[in-house]
């Protein structure tokens, strides 16, 4: 019984040294962690809870019709939010729903700051739908127009508001065909003789124009419309010549379609045949 005691003994002083052992080897990789743990706190105090990674301005580039205040109001990001963790996708998509943004892109820089990228819009038209919108190269309708807006553009008619509204798919091709008229307009160098003031759509009986300072009603029909601008520059062209200007011209004829009826003043109707080359005609009916 004495024997085991002894074992026993003798064995505690043993087990203190491997023990003390053990915490030599462990105690300087706890500390290192300790220090290392301690360091990160610091840092993260310093780059997220501190003042070294606030923004400090945002810039904004691209603006010519916007003003910077309209976007920064709408922004949910603002100075002095922290660089690393503010959201720019949900700040993209805020900016985006200025109507005159086309598209606009965010990104971070050093020092700590926002560049705020934007493409505005560009209106192409107005359109009336129970009141008048701004349309843009797209065929999209993205603002109604205001006085502050400044803009003296041609009118598209004949679409309605609620056919917009509710049959968009079938009268959108029409606003389009519009805005193409005016591209192709402007191609020819027709928008330096007589500026578009309005355009009527119509279904079924196509497109009608009104340019010049006297609003020439110009009557396009449906089609071919490369053939027949061609021949309206040929007959403004001669009526030039004799220093006369078209009240109504009509292009429109689908029986006889590379024929031109021209109303000048008052002086009756003058007819043209292949070429588009006026004639002396009889009166024939007057436009609206």
């Amino acid at each position: 019984m004495a024997r085991e005691n002894r074992r026993k003994v003798d064995r505690v002083p043993g087990a203190r040294r491997k023990a003390a052992r053990l915490v030599a080897l462990v105690l300087p990789t706890v500390l290192v962690f300790a220090a290392l743990g301690a360091a990160a706190v610091g840092a993260w105090r310093v780059a997220v809870a501190g003042p070294a990674l606030r923004i400090g301005a945002i810039r904004i580039e691209g603006l010519s019709r916007i003003a910077e205040n309209e976007l920064l109001e709408l922004s949910p990001v603002r100075a002095g939010d922290h660089l690393l963790v503010s959201d720019l996708d949900r700040m993209e998509a805020a900016l985006a729903r200025h109507p005159w943004v086309e598209s606009v892109e965010v990104r971070r820089t050093l020092p700590p700051a926002l560049v705020v990228s934007v493409v505005e819009r560009r209106a192409a038209a107005l359109v009336d739908l129970s009141g008048l919108y701004l349309v843009d190269a797209r065929g999209r309708v993205f603002k109604r127009a205001a006085p502050g807006d400044g803009i003296d553009l041609p009118v598209v008619t004949g679409i309605s508001r609620e056919d917009y509204v509710d049959r968009r798919g079938e009268v959108q091709p029409l606003l389009s065909a519009a805005l193409a008229l005016l591209d192709e307009w402007a191609l020819r160098g027709l928008d330096r003789r007589m500026s578009v003031s309005e355009i009527h759509v119509d279904p079924d009986y196509g497109t009608t124009l009104y340019a010049g300072e006297g609003a020439a009603q110009i009557r396009l029909g449906t089609g071919e419309l490369p053939e027949k601008l061609s021949r309206l520059a040929r007959v403004l062209d001669a009526l030039e010549a004799d220093g006369r200007e078209a009240e109504v011209v009509h292009l429109d004829n689908r029986r006889r379609p590379d024929w031109v009826a021209v109303r000048v003043g008052e002086e009756g109707w003058r007819g043209g045949g292949p070429g588009g080359r006026a004639a002396a005609g009889g009166r024939g009916p007057r436009g609206p």
